[in-house]
């Protein structure tokens, strides 16, 4: 087995959430090292630019810009909060979707970020967006809409439903002292109302993340063994399972779940 092979090997044994913790940590470490051992300056060809010139020949950072941080507590911050955060998500949602809705958020953060620069370069003039701060609001907006009342302990101190943990953080990292970081802080709103957006079409029973361009089938006949018919009727009673849980959770709450029925949501979101 090569050296890469190892190294994919290895990321798919890990859990989604742990996945994204480790690119955040090795790019941080890559950053800082070029910086103060290499004398190499990465941000420029990591961090998303507003300007569309900067941004037409590195077009990639639409989407490194979200794993990149320079300082220490910019990192630790963002990484506590999506661990945290990732957490509740993975346990609700699954794993895959957490994925889905980070980069998402992220790309929703960034392109909010460019559209400012595009409607007042004067505002984003030799500013460069970095960090997992959009991508983790997205993350947290949609627990706010699908477990808006699960307890939470703040700092061990305080315990409160997660929707004002939600309202907290958001204030705290976005409306607070709008003239400094502001194009990160417009970034937060972007990835925010993703997460918003994807959260409420949830609740509606639209899932985003589940599309399809085939969505009316194949009308043609086929042969199905009895074994396919047993694997599509333990499908279709899974997915019954899961839209029963998470209608309850949309009237009720996720703190209305038993543990047996969170035990049960754990396991078929898993599934998906």
């Amino acid at each position: 087995m090569t050296f890469w092979s190892n190294i994919k090997s290895t990321f798919e044994q890990q859990s989604k959430l742990t996945v994204l913790i480790v690119l955040n940590v090795a790019i941080f470490l890559t950053v800082n090292l070029g910086i103060h051992i290499a004398h190499i300056n990465l941000l420029p060809y990591l961090g998303l630019n507003a300007i569309a010139e900067e941004f037409i020949y590195k077009f990639w950072t639409l989407f490194t810009y979200m794993f990149t941080h320079e300082g220490l507590m910019h990192v630790v911050y963002n990484l506590i909060l999506l661990f945290f955060s990732g957490q509740i998500f993975y346990s609700i949602l699954g794993e895959k979707r957490l994925l889905y809705v980070y980069m998402m958020s992220g790309l929703a953060g960034g392109l909010i970020f460019m559209l400012l620069g595009f409607l007042a370069p004067e505002a984003l003039f030799g500013h460069i967006l970095i960090g997992a701060s959009a991508a983790v609001m997205g993350i947290v907006a949609v627990v706010a809409i699908y477990a808006p009342n699960l307890p939470v302990n703040v700092f061990m101190l305080i315990e409160i439903p997660y929707k004002y943990f939600a309202i907290i953080v958001f204030v705290l990292s976005t409306l607070i002292d709008f003239s400094i970081n502001t194009g990160g802080k417009i970034s937060h709103i972007g990835g925010a109302l993703f997460g918003l957006f994807y959260g409420y079409s949830l609740k509606k029973g639209n899932d985003l993340f589940n599309f399809s361009i085939f969505k009316k089938g194949n009308k043609n006949l086929k042969v199905v063994h009895r074994s396919q018919q047993t694997s599509t009727k333990s499908g279709q009673s899974d997915e019954a399972a899961l839209n029963k849980l998470l209608d309850k959770i949309s009237k009720s709450g996720y703190d209305s779940l038993t543990k047996q029925e969170r035990d049960e949501l754990f396991k078929l979101s898993n599934k998906k």
